[in-house]
């Protein structure tokens, strides 16, 4: 999943479903895939490309004479290496003008007669025959951002065969405590925002007459969701987790629906392994996995995990939600953690977060729980 020029996120792979909202939207949303940079940044993490490598050709009697759809296929590399591995036929479904390029590599590599790609929504292109394989990248920021899945799930529901499997398989979504000196910078970053307003208001006042003040609140209220309410993508290094991480979310890509993934909740306990540390923010990432199907499991399961690495991770990093204010905890503490996520009412893509945590000292003193709200954008 590639990041825009004003930073923020766009989708995983390549845009191979169609959003439901708003025209506008379709064309934010699709636009970037056009442009190669954004695959180039894709195609560079080493993570996400051996994963899929290994996922595909370590389990060739999967692909040998079968018949796969990729979904949302870009630059169109998953369906080269599943021609390569011995696919039948490969029916390449990408929404953007990346599909001329797609079809360039077809060429190519030599699998032009293999590969077909076809320019179009996969809730709209019509193929002539059920398929053996779904494979995409439809993963986003803390998995579900961007809301791909739901057009994997409909690819699924009209055209995979009852005995059919899915790469990836299986996804997970992930939280954790975490010290970090993020909530710091922002916090200095609206303090300097501030700042500059206050400066404004006298200026505005003294130069043309006119009391700002009356929409200081306001402003304040929009940088604060801005730097200290938006989650931060960062690639933390494991040093900077400071407890037990846990799953908040389990899919399975074979029979999960729509319906299932529009809200994730969760309430989990968090114990803390770190002496005299500071829980600064809880960070999100998520894994997904390679297994097959009960009917048709793997030769060789795969894992492509986004968890913090001290190799510098990937390019999805982390998600990491600032805890306001900050709680000191120690070794044997616990922080009980009620989550949420919803897509937001304004662009189903993006999301809607709320935080409930609870400090449990390890003496049996509880601090009072603290509710933050958090932007997913």
């Amino acid at each position: 999943m590639a990041s825009l020029p004003n930073g923020t996120a766009a989708a995983a792979g390549s845009s191979g479903g169609r959003p439901v909202d708003k025209e506008v939207d379709f064309a934010n949303y699709f636009c970037t895939y056009g442009y190669l940079y954004h695959q180039k940044e894709m195609l560079c993490d080493r993570v996400r490309m051996d994963a899929y490598h290994s996922s595909v050709f370590r389990n060739a009697p999967h692909f040998e004479g079968k018949v796969v759809l990729d979904v949302g296929t870009g630059s169109g590399i998953l369906a080269i290496w599943s021609a390569q591995a011995g696919a039948r036929k490969v029916y390449a479904v990408e929404a953007t003008n990346m599909a001329e390029h797609a079809r360039e590599l077809a060429r190519a590599n030599g699998v032009a007669d293999i590969v077909e790609v076809i320019q179009g929504t996969v809730e709209d292109v019509e193929l002539p025959e059920k398929v053996d394989v779904i494979i995409s990248e439809w993963m986003g920021y803390f998995l579900l951002r961007e809301s791909m899945f739901d057009s994997v799930i409909c690819a699924r529901d009209r055209w995979l065969k009852p005995d059919g499997v899915m790469y990836p398989s299986h996804a997970r979504m992930w939280l954790a405590p975490i010290r970090t000196g993020l909530g710091d910078k922002k916090m200095e970053d609206l303090d300097i925002a501030m700042d500059d307003w206050n400066l404004f208001v006298q200026d505005t006042q003294a130069y043309y007459g006119v009391n700002m003040n009356a929409l200081t609140k306001a402003y304040r209220a929009e940088h604060e969701k801005y730097y200290l309410k938006s989650a931060i993508w960062n690639n933390l290094h494991p040093n900077q987790v400071i407890g037990q991480p846990a799953v908040i979310k389990e899919i399975d890509c074979l029979t999960a629906t729509v319906d299932e993934i529009r809200e994730v909740r969760a309430q989990v306990m968090l114990p803390i392994s770190l002496e005299g540390a500071r829980l600064s923010a809880l960070a999100g990432w998520f894994d997904v996995h390679f297994r097959g199907s009960a009917q048709n499991p793997a030769v060789e399961e795969v894992e492509l995990n986004t968890a913090p690495d001290e190799q510098g991770g990937t390019h999805w990093g982390q998600q990491v939600f600032l805890l306001t204010p900050p709680v000191k905890v120690s070794k044997g503490d616990s922080v009980n953690v009620s989550f949420s996520m919803v897509r937001s009412k304004e662009n189903h893509r993006l999301m809607d977060m709320e935080f409930t945590y609870e400090l449990h000292e390890f003496s049996g003193r509880k601090h009072p729980a603290i509710t933050t709200k958090m932007y997913l954008e």
